[in-house]
């Protein structure tokens, strides 16, 4: 087993984690980033949109050249991290057991853990979607991934599954990829994105938002063949008539985010309902 002592360890190498650390060896302290992926920059590399950057860089820039800022100034400031890390425990003591491939096994002690694990978003089963289980049913981040990163295309005739901005983004992007696009539906009556991302997503690239329903069938076995949408009222009933069928071959879903709190709940944090570490004034 390795062992290592630092001031702080920081989990999770996206945007925030590597700003936490940042602001650490600043501040003239000893500090370490784990990642459990095989490079730094977390989701935001899979986001190439512009929208970053205005606030801390003051300057539009996209997800990659935004978080390449942060990479730079950690190289700059020789700070280290291990890529490829899992952070399996920590204890209250403050130490930390992690492993990866080349080590095994690492126990780092420190002073100060700052969790930046980021989120995952919910799947199909956290909605208790109804129906078989066809192929072209994905989440909204994970088809960004594919098209992004990956360079694929997931399928053709598109519809989506809530208004978050990681839907309405991917409406837009797909549309750009010569996809049909043939709704954004939402269960509540409003957008629960940015309306910014309302106007510049589907209202310029004249894609439906059909608001007040949800899907409530799926059609096909193999592949998805069409949705069955139903608008609901105000308890997010169905109401029975209102069903609208819809031919596509992919459902992209953009239904929340949830935090990643496994190691959390396992340090003894108090979790609040909405799914995050509850904390003071102080953090």
């Amino acid at each position: 087993m390795k062992h290592y002592e630092v001031d702080v360890v920081v989990i999770g190498g996206g945007s925030a984690g590597l700003a936490a650390a940042i602001t650490v060896k600043n501040a003239e302290l000893d500090v370490l980033i784990l990642e459990r992926d095989k490079e730094l920059g977390g989701i935001t590399l899979q986001c190439i949109h512009n929208g970053f950057g205005l606030h801390e860089f003051e300057e539009e820039l996209t997800g990659p050249e935004y978080v390449q800022r942060f990479i730079n100034q950690v190289n700059e400031l020789n700070i280290p991290y291990k890529l490829e890390t899992m952070v399996i425990e920590f204890t209250p003591d403050k130490t930390i057991y992690a492993v990866n491939s080349e080590e095994g096994v690492l126990e780092v002690k420190t002073r100060a853990i700052i969790l930046a694990m980021g989120c995952r978003e919910r799947t199909r089963g956290a909605i208790n979607m109804p129906g078989f289980r066809p192929a072209g049913i994905y989440t909204a981040g994970q088809a960004q991934r594919f098209v992004n990163i990956e360079g694929y295309l997931p399928g053709r005739s598109y519809v989506i599954l809530g208004s978050g901005d990681i839907g309405m983004i991917m409406a837009r992007r797909l549309k750009w990829e010569g996809c049909q696009v043939k709704a954004v539906v939402e269960i509540q009556p409003y957008v629960s994105g940015l309306i910014r991302n309302q106007v510049q997503c589907l209202e310029d690239f004249d894609i439906p938002l059909i608001t007040s329903y949800t899907v409530t069938k799926i059609h096909g076995v193999d592949r998805l063949k069409g949705l069955t949408v139903s608008k609901v009222d105000r308890n997010f009933d169905r109401v029975i008539g209102s069903e609208r069928f819809i031919e596509c071959d992919t459902l992209l879903l953009s239904v929340g985010l949830i935090p990643e709190n496994e190691l959390t709940r396992e340090a003894g944090a108090k979790i609040s309902e909405m799914g995050g570490p509850v904390v003071d004034n102080n953090l």
